[in-house]
């Protein structure tokens, strides 16, 4: 892994959360994006080389809509840049963690992604990111 990528929060509400996090970062978000396959919102703000995504569910069935549910607004995932994800999912499989995307698929800001279950990980969900080129 070559860094962390982004820092995932679910939110209730995109418009409110992004003129919250406008206010706090100085900058508006540089993106706003849906990814109907996981119903989610986002939009991405930078800090520095960071980048912050936020997530709003856009049906109540989707994964952010029930991380709400159960744990309310917060860090959802961490999530990693990759070079290679494919190959990154299989070296963490023979270490013995859950991988929940054995194949990656399309996510926010050009990536391919997948993700660890978090009771392979300490509790909290991540993310691997390769960017599509």
């Amino acid at each position: 892994m070559k860094k962390i990528e982004h820092i995932g929060i679910a939110v209730k509400n995109l418009e409110e959360s992004n003129k919250l996090f406008a206010s706090l970062f100085g900058e508006e978000h540089y993106k706003i994006e849906e990814v109907a396959s996981e119903g989610v919102k986002t939009s991405f703000f930078k800090s520095g080389p960071n980048k912050i995504e936020l997530l709003e569910a856009t049906n109540p069935e989707s994964p952010i809509a029930k991380f709400i549910a159960k744990k309310g607004e917060g860090i959802h995932h961490i999530a990693f840049a990759v070079d290679n994800i494919k190959s990154e999912i299989q070296r963490l499989q023979k270490e013995g963690f859950v991988v929940l995307n054995e194949t990656p698929k399309k996510g926010a800001d050009n990536k391919l992604i997948a993700f660890l279950h978090p009771k392979s990980t300490n509790g909290v969900l991540i993310e691997l990111c390769q960017e599509i080129e």
